[in-house]
C-alpha cells in the first residue's frame, strides 16, 4: 500500500486548519503513531523509522486528515483550494470572509471614502453616509463632480459644474450606508433582482448592481455576506483560478454571465476579482477598491 497516496486521498478534500488549531490535533497524531507502533511491534533494531503498515497506516491517514480538517469551513473561511475553480464556492468563501470583516458604521453625518484604480487613473470620492450631506467624486484627470445632498426632498441644482444660486430640485437621499439592505441570501436575490436597473431576470443588470453595492456603499459584515451569497444563484457564473483586478493584484475572478444577444467573440465579460487565500472582494479587472474608509469630512482620507 502507498502511504503518500493514501494520506494524499484523505486530505485533499479538506482545508487546511489555522495554526492555534494544530496542538490538540498534533498530539492526537502522536497518539495514533504510538497506538501504530504498539500494535504492530518490532524490535527496535528492526524497525525502520516510519514505517507503519495495514491498520497503523490507516491510524496515520485518519489523524492527519484531523490535522488537516480540525478547524472548520466557518472558522477557517476557505473551502478546499480545488473548489477555487467553481464561482459558487469562490463566492461563499467570500460571504465567510465578509462575515469576518470589523463592523464600524458611519455616523450619518459622516462620509465614506473610496479610491479606485481605473485604466484612466485613479478616482476617489467622498459618499454621505446618510445622503443629505454634500459629498464629491474627483475624477483621475483632476475634474471634480458634486454629490449634492438631498435635504427634506429638495437638492442643490448644478449646471455645467457650478451650483445654480437658489436653484433646487427634487431628490430621494441616496446613502452610503445601505443599513436597509437585507441580511439574508435568498432575500438578497430577491431585491437584487425585482427593485434594481433591470428586469426580472436579467441577470447582467444584476452583476451592475451588484459591483455597484459592492465598490462605494458601506454595508455591514451581514449585509456584505447576503449580497456575495446571492450572487453566488446567478446562473452562467464562471470561475478564473487565476488573473489579477485592475491595479495588477492576484487572485481568484468570477465572470458575470453575458446579456442576451451578445457576441461572446466581442463582449468581454466583467472579471469579479478576490484575493485567493483569503476571499476578500478587490474590485474587478476594471475598476479596483485600492482604498476604503469612513471620515469626517470631504476630502479627508483615512
Amino acid at each position: 500500500m502507498d502511504e503518500l497516496q493514501l494520506i494524499a486521498e484523505r486530505t485533499g478534500s479538506v482545508p487546511f486548519a489555522e495554526s492555534g488549531a494544530l496542538a490538540r490535533a498534533r498530539a492526537r497524531l502522536m497518539a495514533e503513531i504510538a497506538a501504530a507502533e504498539t500494535e504492530n511491534a518490532v524490535p527496535p533494531r528492526n524497525r525502520r523509522r516510519w514505517a507503519w503498515t495495514g491498520a497503523g497506516v490507516l491510524g496515520l491517514a485518519a489523524a492527519i486528515t484531523a490535522v488537516v480538517a480540525l478547524a472548520p469551513v466557518e472558522q477557517v473561511g476557505l473551502e478546499p483550494p480545488a473548489a477555487a475553480a467553481d464561482p459558487v464556492t469562490v463566492l461563499r468563501n467570500a460571504a465567510v470572509a465578509a462575515l469576518k470583516s470589523p463592523a464600524t458604521p458611519p455616523r450619518p453625518d459622516q462620509f465614506l471614502y473610496t479610491k479606485t484604480k481605473q485604466s484612466d487613473g485613479e478616482r476617489e470620492s467622498w459618499r454621505s453616509a446618510d445622503g443629505t450631506h454634500d459629498g464629491l467624486i474627483k475624477m483621475a484627470d483632476g475634474s471634480s463632480f458634486p454629490l449634492p445632498g438631498c435635504r427634506n426632498g429638495r437638492a442643490q441644482a448644478y449646471k455645467g459644474g457650478g451650483p445654480l444660486k437658489g436653484v433646487t430640485e427634487p431628490c430621494a437621499p441616496s446613502p452610503a450606508h445601505r443599513a436597509d439592505l437585507p441580511t439574508d441570501a435568498d432575500a438578497m436575490f430577491a431585491y437584487l433582482n425585482a427593485d434594481h436597473s433591470g428586469h426580472d431576470g436579467d441577470f447582467n443588470a444584476m452583476g451592475k448592481d451588484v459591483l455597484s453595492l459592492a465598490n462605494e456603499s458601506y454595508l455591514s459584515p451581514e449585509v456584505r455576506a447576503a449580497l456575495f451569497g446571492a450572487a453566488a444563484k446567478v446562473p452562467g457564473l464562471r470561475a478564473i483560478g487565476h488573473t489579477q483586478d485592475a491595479a495588477g493584484r492576484p487572485g481568484v475572478g468570477i465572470t458575470w454571465p453575458l446579456r442576451p444577444g451578445d457576441d461572446p467573440k466581442v463582449a468581454k465579460p466583467v472579471v469579479i476579482v478576490f484575493t485567493a487565500d483569503t476571499f476578500q472582494f478587490l474590485g474587478t479587472n476594471s475598476t479596483a477598491v485600492t482604498a476604503s474608509g469612513v471620515v469626517d469630512a470631504v476630502g479627508q482620507r483615512p
